[in-house]
């Protein structure tokens, strides 16, 4: 039942202009009709809870019936979601001041809540940080997140007001990277997905992804950045990366910096890190939890009890299978 129920609520808000622009970009590559895409990804939802974007995304009109049933979906996220973390404390990761507050001692930097704080309080913030972030506190995908500096700053008293008519009520210190994350991308903080699960007695990292900007001030994956999956275990990057066009880079297209290969600097401590602040909730043991490295150690930007999923492009890696078997190792669902 409540599979089917997830299936409706994604019926309804399904953008089918979307959906139709994806099956003819998988058209023209692949040298299908786009009707027999479309019919495919319907196919692929029902039978695999594969989105239309899934589909895209992982590449799903190359795979075969078997190959497919290896993959995990939005739908089966969103069942690991719905059995585990439990709908009362959602509301701490969701409302984002209220997971800084919980977790403020591994965020490593400043933030306001501008619901609580007021005016003068944010002229103050502004005066002693340069540039700020600031945020919707209930967005998702990057969405409402915007940076500002410099100029912008001058007239504190008016950029105030402006961020509470966009309910941008959330202001943080910018993040001052690590050196060696800088040097993918320097005009965006450039962080880890890491998706972990507490048992109640173990944090099992599931899975560890990094994410690029590519000229952006964020490295969202639907703001134009672009992802590839490391090694859990070492951090490192054993593939090239991908962007939400399908286009493929082994080396930053803006930096030059070779992605595959690449060590992410302190993943020792992000491990460390990750295995503290996993069971503070154990009410929502399923978190993608998105780390920065700044220049004095891991920082959480957030966790996300309803996590994406990440998955390889079987054209990067040669692999055809993924990551379900290996979730479901860890996490009965």
């Amino acid at each position: 039942m409540k599979r089917i129920r997830h299936y409706v609520s994604r019926l309804v808000s399904l953008d089918v202009s979307n959906m139709l622009v994806v099956a003819r970009a998988i058209s023209s590559r692949s040298r299908t009709p786009v009707l027999f895409i479309l019919l495919d990804m319907v196919w692929c939802s029902l039978v695999y809870q594969a989105g239309y974007l899934d589909y895209e995304e992982f590449e799903f009109n190359v795979l075969s019936r078997a190959e497919r049933a290896t993959w995990i979906t939005s739908g089966n996220a969103n069942s690991i979601v719905v059995k585990y973390n439990q709908r009362d404390f959602r509301e701490r990761f969701y409302d984002k001041p209220t997971f800084n507050r919980t977790f403020d001692k591994w965020l490593g930097r400043d933030w306001l809540d501008l619901r609580t704080a007021g005016e003068a309080e944010f002229v103050e913030f502004v005066g002693s940080h340069d540039p700020i972030m600031v945020k919707v506190v209930d967005s998702m995908s990057g969405a409402g997140i915007e940076k500002h500096s410099g100029d912008e700053l001058l007239d504190a008293h008016a950029l105030y007001r402006q961020l509470m008519d966009n309910r941008q009520f959330l202001v943080e210190a910018f993040i001052k990277q690590h050196p060696g994350m800088s040097a993918l991308c320097p005009t965006s903080v450039n962080s880890l997905r890491m998706i972990t699960f507490f048992d109640g007695t173990n944090v099992h990292v599931l899975e560890a992804v990094l994410r690029m900007g590519n000229g952006a001030d964020v490295d969202n994956y639907g703001r134009g950045g672009m992802y590839t999956v490391l090694d859990e275990k070492t951090g490192i990057a054993p593939y090239g990366a991908f962007d939400k066009f399908a286009n493929t880079f082994t080396d930053h297209p803006q930096t030059g910096t070779p992605i595959v290969g690449f060590q992410v600097p302190l993943y020792a401590e992000v491990l460390s890190t990750l295995d503290t602040v996993s069971r503070i909730i154990p009410e929502i043991p399923y978190v993608g939890w998105d780390v920065a490295i700044s220049t004095t150690g891991p920082a959480i930007i957030e966790g996300n009890y309803n996590t994406g999923v990440f998955q390889m492009k079987p054209s990067l890696t040669g692999i055809k299978t993924g990551l379900l078997p290996k979730f479901r190792e860890v996490i009965d669902f």
